[in-house]
């Protein structure tokens, strides 16, 4: 396959470090308002405009106008990814995940977030939701934040927030649902920001915590997808597959269901508080009990309430951005922090299994069947480094960025890419480090992808979670499951990660690997000096 990227010409010119060309960057009055929406366990296919069942036409609506990427990635857990996010850095860089010789802990001073090298070139920044990175936020360069802490309840009151939050405004705290309490900071944020700073950009990160177990969801969404799952997961997985083809967003062959691959940590005791409705393998549908496809049909049709309610609280945003009359000059990106989910656990408050299945006394987790489902058509789930477990969809929207929209972007990207993009598009050197110290950053400038094609050379991307292992450059990728041998896959041919050519091509595995270990050498290095 082919790889391309896109330029972005006119009077919004980026630097553009990833193919090696230098253009004027952009003047900083030109720079959009920012816009980033994170789901949290959200597999590739749930969104309607990646070929899923769930109704999303709020975001479906954004890529229609705007672009989706089809080979974009995240870390395949939840804080590696928000770190790589914000920093521009992969987690183990900045200590943000753990790896041979690299603990878990606070970032380097040469790795500040995103809205610390936003505020010189005027730009104020928020987030609401969930913030899951070292440090606080009002410290990390946001000017105002609610932070929910609480995530084992979606409907929990005295969620959270920053503590400093009362020196930019009114501490106050938000009650009901997460997704809706999360929106509503949210468009308060942007509505001070349309009173007091109208002037000036801005920044907004929107961290939703849904759908991240628990399964918890408003009982009138849920209403809205009864009977939808009951056919099981092996029929619902092939009418995805027939739209991820119809749409383009993958090819191939689908991926086998590994039948005997269950949550990454498996938990005995929650089986027994959740009942002989739960089961902790993807087994065929047809070998379920009654009373297991009810418990499971159940689950399914809460997570797509779950993914349901995002998307309608998208709508709700978008519709403030065009009340402040700035939806044209702002980029919004919609993203997961990694896929799907196979875990089966109870924490919190624990499980009344008395309770209404979504309410707030339950505490439900898809699990692997219906994971399997969410990340069609690739393999594993969060916590892997196959597809499943880092490919997100991403939705870009930008109006006055984006030449010819409705467009597919099969280049790969991934989170690290963030940083650079936006510094590139206010005119900052976008490989420019914080200090003489401080690494380049790994990440590249997708802006291309807004206009014209443009070809790149291929590029590397690393993975490492738990042990599991991955490195893509171009369109090879060498994966290992923690313990187990390399895999060779070839994405150009095989992205759903079926035909494993290491036996083939085993001198490529071996350079492959080397380079995957000279990267981390390379970090352990970077986090001595």
């Amino acid at each position: 396959m082919r790889q391309r990227w896109t330029t972005l010409s006119g009077a919004l010119a980026v630097f553009l470090s990833f193919v090696g060309v230098g253009i004027a960057p952009a003047p900083a009055d030109a720079a959009p308002n920012v816009v980033v929406i994170l789901a949290d366990d959200m597999g590739f296919s749930d969104l309607g405009c990646y070929g899923g069942e769930i109704q999303t036409p709020n975001v479906d609506r954004l890529a229609a106008d705007g672009l989706r990427f089809t080979q974009f990635y995240n870390t395949a857990r939840c804080w590696p990814t928000r770190a790589a996010l914000l920093t521009g850095y992969y987690a183990q860089q900045v200590r943000r995940d753990v790896g041979p010789g690299i603990d878990r802990g606070n970032r380097p001073a040469w790795a500040p977030l995103l809205p610390k090298l936003l505020a010189p070139h005027g730009y104020r920044s928020y987030i609401s939701g969930k913030w899951h990175i070292d440090g606080d936020p009002l410290q990390s360069g946001f000017n105002r934040a609610f932070i929910r802490n609480n995530h084992d309840n979606h409907f929990a009151t005295g969620a959270g927030r920053s503590k400093r939050q009362a020196a930019n405004g009114p501490a106050t705290d938000a009650a009901g649902y997460s997704t809706t309490a999360i929106t509503d900071q949210s468009l308060g944020f942007l509505r001070g920001h349309a009173r007091d700073h109208a002037e000036q950009p801005f920044f907004l990160y929107v961290a939703y915590i849904s759908p991240h177990f628990p399964l918890h969801a408003p009982a009138e969404d849920i209403a809205r997808y009864d009977g939808k799952y009951d056919a099981g997961w092996e029929g619902i997985r092939a009418e995805r597959w027939r739209r991820v083809q119809e749409l383009g967003v993958a090819g191939g062959t689908l991926s086998a269901v590994e039948r005997d691959l269950g949550p990454p940590h498996d938990n005995p005791n929650a089986l027994k508080v959740l009942g002989e409705g739960e089961v902790n393998r993807p087994l065929p549908w047809d070998e379920l009990t009654d009373s297991q496809r009810r418990f499971q049909a159940d689950k399914m049709e809460i997570h797509a309430a779950m993914v349901d309610r995002i998307d309608r609280e998208v709508g709700r945003l978008v519709a403030e951005l065009k009340t402040m009359n700035v939806f044209q000059d702002t980029l919004i990106l919609v993203l997961s922090d990694n896929g799907a989910s196979a875990e089966i656990l109870v924490r919190g408050g624990g499980h009344d299994p008395e309770a209404a299945r979504g309410s707030s006394k339950s505490y439900l987790c898809l699990g692997p069947g219906w994971s399997t489902v969410a990340n069609t058509p690739f393999r594993r789930h969060k916590t892997w480094v196959h597809e499943g477990g880092i490919c997100t969809p991403l939705i870009a929207h930008w109006p006055k960025g984006i030449e010819k929209p409705g467009r597919l972007v099969v280049t790969p990207g991934h989170v690290i890419d963030l940083v650079p993009t936006v510094l590139g598009l206010i005119g900052e050197g976008d490989d420019k480090p914080l200090t003489d110290d401080a690494p380049p950053r790994p990440g590249a400038n997708f802006a291309h992808a807004f206009s014209v094609d443009a070809d790149a050379a291929d590029r590397e991307l690393w993975w490492l979670h738990e042990g599991h292992r991955a490195f893509r450059r171009g369109d090879w990728k060498i994966v290992s499951a923690r313990g187990e041998p390399w895999e060779l896959f070839d994405l150009a041919k095989d992205r759903t990660e079926t035909n494993n050519l290491a036996a083939l091509r085993p001198e490529l595995v071996k350079s492959l690997a080397k380079r995957w270990e000279q990267q981390l050498e390379q970090f352990q290095k970077d986090l001595k000096n």
